[in-house]
């Protein structure tokens, strides 16, 4: 096995380490959460989360990507302070907007409850923006153990303030909103102690503002064009929080939010650990030698592998599992889950895929997508929205996901030098070796009349069975398990 192949499957593993174990705690916690807290504090939270999320997106000014990409650490250092610059600025914009435009936008979202905690944005924002810079700082420096374990400590901080501020009796919005704060807060507070014991020299002798400015100006095209597109694709994103509360109610949002959050958290264990891995291999492979196909195909391959098969589960019984795991209030999150399938698997491929904007330097084409994905979303939500059916808004919303999402995963693999037929042969090929279990789950649900509780460890076990045969058939993920159970004990 070639040493660059292994390595890269080493780091993607140190932080999905990290972040199985994260999530996991957010996953394991869900239950009693969801038992404490009621889906209109889901959606107070979502809206407030969304928020922070479209400002915070472009709080550097995508200037971050810059800092994977000199191969000078002098150079990069000079980029991480342009970053923490723009963060600066971008939160005092965002603090007088937010304040001038509070009501009218508590208004549009039906959700009064959050005027309250609006104070709490531009602190978001502030301290994501650092959280972002020095992630990436992290990452070029291949300190992947670093990031996982801030991602650990993270997740720890929120699911148990949530569950400290549900025990105590505050089950509100407002309580999921601060959790959520302070656990970003103090993950930020030492990623930055980590990142000033190791660096602190190199900081201090390197940075200087002409360097900062040369820096600025070398790498333009990202502010000027990544950053509309990141600030598009991230106002898409959260559009179905936005037009659900103004359609519909902070409810619905809960739903829908809480749906997408379950799905979401074994998807951004892999997602944000391969494309952030993914990212300091292809710019890496860009520089050395120029060819990213056989990079870009190893990971488009494992992307579908890993996901194609719990995708059509959850679409199968995703009903089945949230009344049973979460409680019988949020069985419509689990009818989200399944119309919303297909559009998270080809969501979750192109994430990381979606980096190669930036290596290949083709922003201006990604800011295209970002408006075409906007529009898109924008007019099925709207249109969906109009009928007063929110299934049918969220099968058109869905739709109009996959859509997008396959075009720019097939049509960024294919300027990597990746074949549209070979990525199709991998969809193909995993669905089928996918398809024998799902037929006996489905057996046992309709034919057989099997419980809820049976139907839920029948799709477990399927599970186990799928991952053994994934990684059993892929030498280069084998190694790395094989570490992963050694170092738990499982195996000597």
């Amino acid at each position: 096995m070639p040493k660059s192949s292994s390595n890269f499957s080493a780091n993607v593993l140190k932080l999905i380490t990290g972040s199985v174990f994260a999530q996991s705690l957010g996953i394991f916690v869900a239950p009693i959460v969801t038992r404490l807290f009621l889906p209109e504090a889901f959606g107070i939270a979502a809206i407030f989360i969304s928020i922070t999320s479209v400002i915070g997106s472009i709080a550097c000014l995508r200037y971050e990507l810059s800092i994977m990409l000199p191969e000078s650490d002098e150079d990069a250092a000079n980029l991480l302070a342009v970053c923490l610059c723009s963060v600066l600025i971008v939160t005092v914009i965002s603090y007088t907007a937010i304040w001038v435009y509070k009501y009218e936008i508590v208004h549009l979202l039906n959700a009064p409850e959050l005027g309250k905690y609006f104070w709490l944005i531009p602190f978001m924002v502030l301290i994501g923006g650092i959280y972002l810079s020095l992630n990436l700082w992290s990452s070029r420096a291949k300190r992947f153990g670093q990031v996982s374990i801030v991602n650990v400590i993270s997740s720890t901080v929120t699911q148990s303030s949530k569950l400290g501020f549900g025990f105590s009796g505050y089950c509100n919005g407002g309580a999921l909103i601060v959790a959520t704060v302070l656990g970003r807060f103090l993950s930020t507070l030492i990623l930055i102690g980590q990142i000033w014991h190791r660096d602190y020299r190199l900081f201090r002798v390197g940075i200087k503002w002409e360097k900062m400015i040369a820096g600025l100006k070398k790498f333009i095209k990202f502010p000027l064009f990544s950053t509309w597109s990141v600030l598009l694709n991230s106002a898409s994103h959260q559009l179905p929080f936005w037009i659900l509360a103004y359609y519909f109610s902070p409810k619905i949002v809960g739903y829908f939010a809480f749906a997408s959050t379950v799905v979401g958290l074994p998807m951004d264990i892999v997602g944000q650990a391969v494309g952030q891995v993914f990212f300091q291999k292809v710019s890496e492979a860009h520089n050395r030698i120029g060819n990213l196909s056989q990079v870009v195909e190893e990971v488009f391959r494992r992307l579908v592998s890993f996901s194609i098969f719990p995708i059509l589960l959850l679409i199968l019984i995703g009903q089945d599992i949230f009344i049973v795991v979460f409680g019988a209030r949020w069985a419509e999150a689990g009818v989200y889950v399944q119309i919303l399938g297909l559009w998270i698997f080809f969501q979750f491929i192109s994430s990381p895929i979606s980096t190669l904007f930036a290596v290949l330097e083709k922003q201006s084409y990604g800011l295209f997508f970002n408006v075409l994905l906007f529009c898109t979303r924008a007019a099925s939500l709207i249109i969906g929205g109009m009928t007063d059916d929110v299934m049918l808004t969220l099968f058109l919303f869905a739709s109009t996901g996959v859509a997008c999402y396959s075009f720019l995963s097939f049509w960024l693999i294919s300027k990597a030098g990746v074949s549209i037929l070979q990525a199709l042969y991998h969809i193909v090929k995993y669905s089928i070796c996918s398809s024998p279990l799902l037929i006996i789950i489905a057996l046992a649900k309709y034919s057989l009349g099997v419980l809820q509780i049976g139907v839920l460890l029948l799709g477990l076990c399927s599970l186990i069975v799928y991952y053994s045969l994934v990684i059993r058939s892929d030498e280069e993920l084998r190694k790395p398990v094989y570490m992963l159970f050694q170092r738990v004990g499982f195996i000597k």
